[in-house]
Formats: structure tokens, C-alpha cells, sequence
């Protein structure tokens, strides 16, 4: 089996056009290391066989504590009619990006055919680190969204999947016919979780997107919009993966918090916008 760096040395000899260097914006050529390009701008493998492409360390408050719970939720099936859906508009040989992919976990369920051609990155370098254990293969690395390391036109699919979105840079690395998949959480998403959080706040228990939701339209007035609403029996052994997986518990009270471990939630209502905007 080849160790990662040696498969992260792979997938870029073979897919070195997808990246351009954050610096200069020039093309990258694969080298031994990693990537270097006509400027000298140079970034090597890490031993995990990812790339940094920032130029400085970020600190984020989502680490392993938040990762891990957040893994085995949604390989336990949390989002599957979600993922289902989307899995409808990857076709086989698609190259697919991931935007904010944390550890991995939608890429992998998501990326199913040898022929598909998948880059997932994040801002947090813990949560990268965990993606590259992902059975998926995929090529990993930790970028900045206002700055992508990637070369124009390059990718079929982009997935913005409860993450923050940069239209510019979307619109930029899309090719001409590709599609842009984003998820929003609509209005019931987590509530039974938001109303134990919060028992006495209204204003936190309740949730709108519609103005991210708008802002996609505006940029992409004939993208289409599907609300996908379900509600998910939570498995005994993961029901205090549910408090840890989101930043919700950041704002809870620890009186909250320690009911809910005491009597953690059997069931959650997932709710979301699928958004999907064509380039042309």
C-alpha cells in the first residue's frame, strides 16, 4: 500500500492543472516534492501527502473535538437523503471540488466512481488531517476561500456544503457548463437541539437562511432550489456526538448542555435548501 505522501505525489503528476499558484496566479508544475511554479513559488507535501497553500497558520475554533463527532454522524446516515440527492447530479467523470470539506466525510460518500476526480480543502488544518483517512481518494489541502489554489476553469462540480461561499472564486475555477451544488439549513434544521440549548431564548431557537439563500439566487437567477426535510433516529452509542458536532453548543449555557448529556435526544429534524446554479 502506498503511504500517503507517495499518493498525494500521484495525484498531482496527474492533475497538476487544476492548481495555480495563490501568489501569482501562474501555473503549477508537479514536482518530486509538490508544486512549484514558473516563479519559483514553491509548496511541498506534507508526510499526509496535503498541501498548505496559506501563507500563515490559522487558528480555528473547529478542531477534533468538534471533527470526530461530526464524522461518525454522518457516516451513521444523518444526511444520507441529502447526499442521495446530490450524488443524482455527479456524473462518472466528473472532477469535483469540496469547499470547507473539514474531515472528508461528504467527499467520501459522495465519490463513488474511479473516473471521478476529487480535491477537497479546508481552512482548518486538524480537519484536513483527519480527511486524509478517508477511504475516498481524493486529494486534500488546506486553502484560503478567498484565494483558491486552482487554475481557471478547472472543475466540473463545486460543493459548497454548509460552508461559506466566494461566487468570484466559484464562477473562476468552474467550467463552462458545470454547476455549482450548495446546501443552506432551512428553517426546522437541529431545532430539537436548538430549543435544548436554548429553552428560554426564542430568537436562538429560531433560524433563517433566506438571506443566504437570496444572495444565491441573485448571483444565479435560474439556479433551482429543492428543500429535502427529515427526520433521523440517532443512534444510542451517538446520541453526545449530536452536542459536540455543532458550534450551537458554543453559545449553550452549561446548565443546558449538562441536561442534554443526562438526557441526550433520540431523534433530529435535518432540513435544507439544495441549491444548484449552472455556469455558462
Amino acid at each position: 500500500m502506498l503511504k500517503k505522501i507517495d499518493r498525494g505525489r500521484l495525484f498531482l503528476q496527474v492533475h497538476q492543472a487544476l492548481f495555480a499558484c495563490p501568489i501569482c496566479q501562474q501555473r503549477f508544475f508537479a514536482a518530486d516534492s509538490g508544486l512549484v511554479c514558473a516563479n519559483r513559488h514553491r509548496f511541498d507535501l506534507s508526510k499526509k501527502g496535503t498541501l498548505f497553500f496559506l501563507d500563515h497558520a490559522v487558528k480555528t475554533e473547529y478542531d477534533q473535538s468538534m471533527f470526530l463527532p461530526r464524522q461518525r454522524m454522518i457516516q451513521s446516515g444523518m444526511y444520507q437523503p441529502v447526499l442521495a440527492l446530490i450524488k443524482k447530479h455527479l456524473s462518472l467523470g466528473d472532477s469535483v471540488l469540496d469547499v470547507g470539506c473539514g474531515e472528508g466525510s461528504f467527499l467520501n460518500q459522495l465519490i463513488s466512481a474511479p473516473t471521478q476526480t476529487a480535491v477537497g480543502f479546508d481552512i482548518a488544518k486538524e480537519g484536513i488531517n483527519l480527511a486524509t483517512n478517508q477511504a475516498v481518494p481524493a486529494f486534500w489541502c488546506v486553502a484560503d476561500l478567498t484565494n483558491l489554489p486552482f487554475a481557471a476553469a478547472s472543475f466540473d462540480t463545486v460543493l459548497n456544503i454548509f460552508s461559506p461561499s466566494n461566487y468570484e472564486e466559484f464562477n473562476r475555477i468552474l467550467k463552462k457548463g458545470g454547476q455549482l451544488i450548495k446546501v443552506v439549513p432551512a428553517e426546522n434544521y437541529l431545532k430539537e437541539l436548538r430549543i435544548a440549548f436554548f429553552p428560554d431564548d426564542l430568537a436562538k431557537q429560531t433560524y433563517s437562511n433566506q438571506r443566504v439563500v437570496d444572495k444565491f439566487l441573485a448571483h444565479y437567477p435560474t439556479a433551482t432550489r429543492q428543500r429535502v426535510t427529515h427526520v433521523f433516529a440517532i443512534p444510542e452509542a451517538l446520541q453526545q456526538d449530536l452536542l459536540a458536532m455543532s458550534p450551537l453548543e458554543w453559545a449553550a449555557t452549561e446548565a443546558a448542555k449538562e441536561a442534554l448529556r443526562k438526557k441526550p435526544l433520540t431523534k433530529i429534524t435535518v432540513d435544507v435548501d439544495l441549491l444548484i446554479a449552472k455556469i455558462y
